[in-house]
């Protein structure tokens, strides 16, 4: 039994928020209100100036098991989920072998449930061995609950095999999630064509490589009458874009944005630093300005990380070599909050809408809230205290993220899952 007195508590459904005491018993939300009575045996935590959210949820993320797990495993992942206030996740199937099979997918999911403390999900291939060419086994994991279907890290080129899939596994009520990127235009660089890849002396990737793709796929879907998710968008074409196929309202389509592409450009790359190469690029200014404008306004209707994690050894290669990529499960709840919520662009509401609600809705799962009867899926939040993003912090197996070593303000205090108290901060 668990009494936090005075929290205040964040909803997606207004931007005020609501001091009051929240009583849990036995992993559920027993009563809200203000100077509640104090249960005989209960533990009391002080939780004045802190707000309580429920827990975030992350629709794209890498842990690369099976097959990488010297980069991280189920288990280093989902504690890095925790340690950044996320309490589920979706795998994406870019594993080796790659999830393309119900067999792939029930060893998977069988090892989360043992190496997990929250719920891990996983998508299934669109191909076999993302290769592009044959359906991926998609009856069978979706029998294994696959909704997401995505050939994530590539595009599946051939539209012929990507119309013929939506077509297919439309009918199970499974949804495409889309890499957007013309391989023959964006190459292996993973830094946006402009002046900072002059600069640098290296062939950038233009915005174009991704842009006609997001408008490629929304089209598929269209013509498929399927649902089709635009993964990572980096670009202000390619946020126009899909703001332009919702006007329409003729097709399903959803998008997200990742915290990086909000956050940093190319500029920010700076003497070749690796932890600002990911795919796609990082780009300019004016794009970061627009996909935040495309964040508030709505057109982007999820925030998710695309954490991925490499070792040292992997991004201390030159740029060129470098994987694309960086961490930021342990990151992510803390840098909106350092610079969006704190200097008031945009408010808790939208954090909880973004990054909790909506990626659930998208599959198709229930949606936690600070109220009476949920079940406790709930984040402690700290806007005063801060966090230094040490090697020792990072519950990650891999730090390549931008702010190792960073101290930004917001810390994630507590998290609930249930019964259980996930992470508890030794300050409470």
């Amino acid at each position: 039994m668990l009494l936090l007195q005075n929290a205040r508590i964040a909803s997606e459904n207004s931007p005020v928020l609501l001091e009051s005491d929240v009583l849990i018993v036995e992993g559920k939300i027993q009563d809200i209100g203000s100077k509640l009575p104090i249960p005989e045996g209960a533990r009391v935590i002080d939780a004045r100036g802190r707000v309580l959210l429920p827990g975030m949820f992350d629709a794209h993320v890498h842990f690369r098991a099976p097959g990488f797990e010297n980069k991280e495993t189920i288990t280093t992942g989902s504690e890095a989920a925790i340690n950044g206030g996320i309490t589920g996740v979706v795998m994406m199937p870019n594993t080796r072998p790659a999830l393309d099979s119900a067999t792939t997918v029930a060893t998977v999911l069988e090892n989360a449930k043992d190496r997990s403390r929250i719920p891990v999900y996983t998508s299934g291939c669109v191909t076999k061995n993302r290769e592009g060419k044959e359906l991926a086994e998609i009856e069978g994991m979706r029998g294994l609950g696959v909704k997401m279907l995505t050939d994530d890290g590539d595009t599946t080129n051939d539209p012929a095999v990507l119309l013929r899939a939506m077509q297919y596994a439309t009918e199970f009520g499974m949804f495409f999630a889309s890499h957007c990127e013309v391989p023959e235009l964006a190459g292996p660089r993973a830094l946006n064509e402009g002046v900072m890849s002059y600069r640098l002396g290296i062939k950038g990737s233009p915005a174009c490589a991704e842009e006609i793709i997001i408008d490629r796929d929304i089209r598929l879907a269209r013509a498929a009458g399927a649902h089709v998710h635009i993964q990572h968008v980096s670009s202000k074409l390619g946020m126009e874009t899909i703001r332009w196929w919702k006007s329409r309202g003729d097709v399903k389509v959803t998008a997200e944005v990742a915290p990086h592409h909000l956050l940093f450009t190319d500029e920010h790359i700076g003497d070749y630093d690796t932890n600002y190469k990911m795919n796609p690029p990082l780009r300019t200014q004016a794009d970061c300005d627009a996909l935040l404008e495309g964040l508030i306004a709505g057109v982007f209707d999820l925030i998710a990380t695309d954490h991925a994690p490499h070792t040292p050894f992997e991004k201390a290669q030159d740029f060129i070599s470098a994987p694309n990529g960086i961490t930021g499960l342990d990151t992510a709840l803390v840098s909106l909050h350092h610079f969006f919520v704190a200097p008031g662009k945009f408010g808790w509401d939208l954090v909880v809408k973004r990054y909790s609600a909506e990626p659930r809705r998208l599959m198709s799962l229930p949606v936690p809230s600070i109220a009476v009867g949920q079940s406790a899926d709930c984040v402690l939040f700290d806007t005063e205290a801060e966090t230094t993003f040490t090697r020792e912090f990072m519950k990650s197996k891999s730090q390549n993220t931008p702010f190792i070593d960073q101290t930004l303000k917001g810390r994630v205090d507590l998290v609930i899952l249930g019964t259980e108290i996930l992470l508890e901060r030794e300050e409470l």
